[in-house]
């Protein structure tokens, strides 16, 4: 019974040493950077950066901390699930919803968990509490979080319609792909409101689909617009594109010729080193862009590169905050 006890407070006082507090400037761009680099599929590289935040006590840090080490492994450890655990003690609801989806912990398989841990269904239930009562306030995301714990339809569309651009993005797919009762016009009509008010609400993906629905129609210069607003986002697939068009490797959309840009766009994403197989893609167009330069406009596009680089977002394939 002591055991238990020693462990309980245990588990009391470290969750309580990470509670959230400010961060120093140092502190701050960790976790700036760590969330970038796990933006960029480099869940590993993240980890460090994101550590020193954590330990800090900041909440969202911890989050994405718990996640970075979950992906590294494969599967929910005990030190993810610690990261989990801190962040959750925060009010966190990604992190609830990340602890309350465990199926088989590894503590319960060699029979040694805490007294004090909660079970997956008591961190589903306090994350629906408190989503519950901020969604009824009118919270969007809440509105989306109380679909993810729920799967209720209604939900997700309640989300969309108070301006939830990544509800709105689901939306689109889920009647995309059939949901619902639509006359066949009538679904592509919806399709395209849902992607619409998604893309106007700045999600890059639904960008891109609004630009393809746009391009289906006809309207090329509408598609080219969509293209270089995604692109100034920093969504890693666009600039990718973007970049190559410009270049016209090849002129598929016709964008104008711009060389320096291109190659400069694409040299950027040379940075992201393997993250999410950008690597063989860039490897395999740059040297097809610079057989076309001058070694003088090779230098411009690099300079070009790194200006681009300190005045935009930086690169990121937009995963899901809430990953399976």
């Amino acid at each position: 019974m002591l055991i238990k006890t020693a462990l309980s407070l245990l588990m009391f006082f470290t969750l309580n040493c990470y509670a959230n507090t400010e961060l120093t400037k140092e502190q701050g761009s960790a976790k700036n950077t760590g969330i970038i680099l796990y933006n960029q599929y480099k869940a590993t590289s993240a980890i460090p950066f994101l550590t020193t935040a954590a330990e800090a006590g900041d909440s969202e840090a911890q989050y994405y901390l718990g996640e970075s080490l979950r992906k590294k492994n494969h599967y929910m450890n005990n030190e993810a699930r610690k990261w989990y655990e801190a962040s959750a003690g925060q009010n966190n609801l990604y992190a609830m919803i990340q602890l309350g989806r465990i199926e088989h912990d590894m503590c319960e398989i060699s029979n040694d968990c805490p007294t004090s841990q909660k079970q997956a269904i008591d961190w589903l239930n306090q994350a629906k509490n408190i989503a519950q009562e901020k969604a009824e306030a009118g919270d969007a995301e809440a509105m989306r979080i109380m679909y993810e714990i729920t799967l209720d339809d209604t939900w997700l569309e309640r989300s969309a319609v108070a301006g939830d651009a990544f509800a709105q993005y689901w939306m689109a797919v889920s009647v995309k792909q059939g949901d619902g009762f639509f006359l066949p016009w009538k679904r592509r009509e919806a399709v395209e409101k849902w992607f619409k008010l998604s893309a106007e609400g700045g999600y890059p993906k639904s960008m891109m689909n609004y630009a393809a629905i746009l391009y289906e129609r006809g309207d090329v210069e509408g598609y080219r617009h969509w293209v270089e607003k995604t692109a100034l986002t920093g969504y890693a697939t666009t600039v990718f594109g973007y970049g190559s068009d410009l270049a016209h490797e090849p002129d598929r959309f016709g964008f104008p010729l711009d060389l320096i840009k291109g190659y400069a766009l694409l040299y950027w994403l040379s940075e992201l080193d393997g993250g999410g197989g950008m690597k063989e893609n860039v490897e395999y167009t740059l040297p097809r862009i610079a057989a076309k330069m001058t070694a003088e406009q090779i230098e411009a596009a690099k300079k070009f590169s790194q200006e681009w680089a300190a005045s935009h977002p930086p690169l990121s394939f937009f995963p899901d905050k809430l990953s399976r």
